[in-house]
């Protein structure tokens, strides 16, 4: 199964699509990247993932599996010669999906938050949120990696993906807004781990370029409203 021809359908701006590639670099997984225009999806989206019609998709063969988590999972369960993402220990491995959905659930609505806030008021508890979002998993980056370099200990595993995909993101709020969300004082465990997860060789060459979310983020904005 593993031997079959691999697709990755995803958008360059995408988080989540994010996710999936550092997965394949990680198991070293050759594959396509199939950019989406996601203001006119693609028919081959479309069929592949008929219920969210969103990205990303993984297409190993003519088989698709949705949703970030689900296939960086499906990654590590397919691709067994590369190195583990998820934790070994049961234990452990729940406490990594625990602060996985917590990411998806609190951490990313309330960024996205910053941006959406109307008023100063609003702004300020969007940040506030975000900042105390940060220390949770600062905490979590404490007890998850025991020492190690990584959420996962001495290697990249599945916690590590799921918010490493954020950095990108949250360093284009920081610029846009001229606000610091990461904290050497309170933060200084994420501080450094940032660092070193950006360095990663299956991180590096797709990590997001703050530059370029910032001038999409703009042009985003500028668009007027929609009617209906």
């Amino acid at each position: 199964m593993a031997a079959r021809k691999v697709k990755l359908l995803g958008a360059w701006v995408s988080p989540f699509a994010l996710r999936s590639r550092i997965a394949l670099n990680l198991k070293s997984v050759e594959h396509e990247f199939l950019e989406e225009n996601l203001g006119s999806k693609s028919d081959l989206l479309l069929k592949s993932n008929p219920v969210y019609k969103k990205v990303p998709v993984l297409l190993h063969g003519d088989r698709p599996v949705c949703e970030s988590l689900i296939i960086v999972e499906y990654i590590d369960e397919t691709w067994t010669s590369g190195p583990s993402i998820l934790p070994s220990d049961p234990y452990d491995r729940a406490t990594a999906r625990f602060w996985a959905y917590y990411i998806d659930d609190k951490f990313c609505p309330s960024l996205v938050g910053i941006s959406k806030a109307e008023g100063p008021e609003a702004k300020a508890e969007a940040i506030e949120q975000a900042k105390t979002g940060l220390e949770l998993l600062e905490k979590a980056f404490k007890d998850c990696s025991k020492g190690g370099a990584f959420f996962n200990g001495d290697q990249i595993g599945y916690l590590d993906i799921a918010f490493g995909c954020c950095i990108g993101w949250i360093r284009a709020t920081e610029s846009m807004h001229e606000i610091k969300l990461f904290d050497e004082e309170k933060t200084p465990g994420l501080v450094g781990w940032i660092e070193r997860f950006c360095a990663h060789k299956a991180v590096k060459d797709v990590m997001h370029e703050t530059e370029k979310l910032i001038e999409f983020a703009k042009t985003l904005l500028s668009k007027p409203p929609p009617t209906h």
